[in-house]
């Protein structure tokens, strides 16, 4: 096996119930503890489900939140739940270091994220795959920065669902900041982490797996389809293209702010 091979970078082959990708369709989200986080501590309410393409590939674009993410997977129960589609969802390839974790993550639909995987994905298989292009920014705002959109790097997932042929849809999460509110930055090692308050009253492994009960809301807005020629599209126009979408985000997740009743009723 080469180093690519190894490293997740490939289709994993076929085995009996997994598909390519090391997916196993009998073991889901809906069993067990987080199907009852789903429905019962985080009761999650969607809106704008119709914008999602109920066959092809798209790429989902999030805003992302806290020490070990629950948004990933409330967008990957919720829209399996409500239109029995299955989410894959791309992340850094340092989770896959960890001894058991890139098998777990793979048995869920988590892939490395690499172009040529987001690629096979969305064009080739016309999976609906997620990805948060605020990336590590994310996880680590601090309170004064809540539920304020970092910047979407250089509009690489731009290129990737343009070079899929596949539209953009965003969705807009509230009450996920909340669940895992921030209190401070780390530096592990060059690495940013935040530590939650979860972490702080409840220590580092219990704090990271108890969020808090907040009401999270979900908002897919309608697709965002963009135009390139022969497949390339100008370092400025991915740009330009991610802050539209950045800012169109925000204006919704303002909207939803305003209009809440309460961090815990919504």
């Amino acid at each position: 096996m080469s180093p690519r091979e190894s490293a997740g970078l490939r289709p994993q082959p076929d085995a009996p119930s997994l598909d390519r990708w090391g997916r196993d369709p009998t073991r889901s989200l809906s069993n067990g503890i987080f199907e009852a986080a789903y429905r019962s501590w985080f009761r999650v309410e969607w809106e704008g489900l119709e914008h999602i393409p109920r066959s092809g590939g798209a790429l989902l674009v999030s805003n992302h939140a806290g020490m070990i993410p629950v948004d990933g997977g409330l967008i990957q129960f919720g829209i399996q739940e409500e239109l029995d589609r299955p989410v894959y969802m791309l992340a850094h390839h340092g989770f896959f270091r960890f001894p058991f974790m890139g098998r777990l993550l793979n048995r869920t639909g988590t892939v490395v994220a690499h172009p040529d995987n987001a690629h096979r994905l969305l064009h080739e298989d016309g999976r609906l795959v997620v990805v948060f292009p605020e990336g590590e920014k994310g996880p680590v705002k601090l309170r004064s920065e809540r539920y304020r959109l970092q910047r979407f790097g250089r509009g690489g997932f731009i290129e990737t669902a343009v070079r899929a042929d596949v539209p953009i849809v965003p969705i807009v999460l509230m009450g996920t900041e909340d669940a895992t509110p921030t209190i401070a930055d780390l530096e592990l090692g060059g690495q940013k982490m935040p530590l939650t308050l979860n972490a702080a009253l409840f220590g580092p492994v219990l704090g990271a797996l108890a969020p808090f009960p907040a009401k999270i809301r979900a908002r897919v807005l309608p697709a965002v389809h963009i135009e390139s020629s022969g497949g390339a599209v100008s370092r400025s126009v991915l740009m330009d293209g991610a802050e539209a979408i950045r800012e169109d985000m925000q204006r919704t997740l303002d909207e939803m702010l305003a209009a809440r009743a309460g961090v815990w009723i919504g």
